[in-house]
């Protein structure tokens, strides 16, 4: 699932999934935490199928590769993150899943000297996911989020989790830990504008992990554009043009 953050990486990630694995709406998420909005198909692979009605919320799944993916599509009302963070995770819960992998952003220039001089590219673990999958971040040679001095330069002992920019990322990780939720974070560094090399940089590395799609190259994070599918609904991501009658 993605979290509603800056640039809206993890959003267009998770586009980039469904519409590559070709995967099928099997429900709704129903939930009064976030603006009601309804669209058309986002990805529409024809006309007979381009009129059917999207929503803010909703559910894909490919049993062939264990996989459920939950899209959302709008900003959430104000003081309803945590009632929208403890309906998910009861719904997780409840339907067994075996982790849950969040995909999420945080502002590029809040970014501190460490996180500067290394790749944009962070990630997080649940300690009840950590057990299981940790020694396969340090294969992979990834980098966890590190945490950041409260006060800096005045007391660098004490060290929180800082994600400005992450929507309700942090709010849903701490709630896992403590929940005993099996949680990855994975999340890019990034600045509002044209998102969809953020977005295709964040999905390569998810699949770097989970290997949801093959490819020839040795390294996932070579893998190009042309290894997804852009969904019909990007063709718009900046509007419609101008109208000619402007001119």
């Amino acid at each position: 699932m993605p979290s509603v953050s800056v640039g809206n990486v993890g959003q267009l990630a998770i586009d980039l999934v469904i519409s590559t694995l070709d995967m099928p709406k099997v429900g709704y998420f129903y939930t009064d935490c976030l603006v009601p909005m309804v669209g058309n198909n986002p990805y529409a692979t024809a006309e007979e199928n381009s009129t059917e009605l999207s929503i803010n919320a909703e559910v894909y799944s490919l049993p062939s590769k264990k996989l459920v993916v939950l899209q959302i599509r709008s900003p959430f009302i104000k003081n309803k993150y945590r009632s929208f963070s403890q309906t998910v995770l009861s719904w997780v819960k409840s339907s067994k899943c075996a982790r849950v992998i969040l995909l999420s952003s945080s502002h590029a220039y809040q970014r501190d000297d460490q996180q500067l001089h290394s790749t944009p590219l962070r990630y997080l673990l649940s300690p009840t996911i950590q057990k299981t999958v940790g020694d396969q971040m340090q294969e992979l040679n990834w980098k966890e989020m590190e945490k950041v001095a409260v006060y800096p330069e005045i007391n660098n002992a004490e060290k929180v989790l800082h994600i400005p920019g992450g929507g309700i990322t942090k709010l849903l990780f701490t709630e896992s830990c403590s929940k005993g939720i099996p949680m990855a974070v994975l999340l890019k560094f990034c600045s509002e504008g044209d998102n969809i090399p953020d977005a295709l940089a964040l999905v390569n590395y998810l699949n770097e992990w989970l290997q949801l799609i093959k490819n020839e190259q040795s390294s996932s994070t070579t893998t190009t554009a042309s290894h997804w599918k852009i969904p019909s609904s990007w063709k718009l991501l900046f509007g419609s043009g101008l109208p000619p009658a402007l001119f």
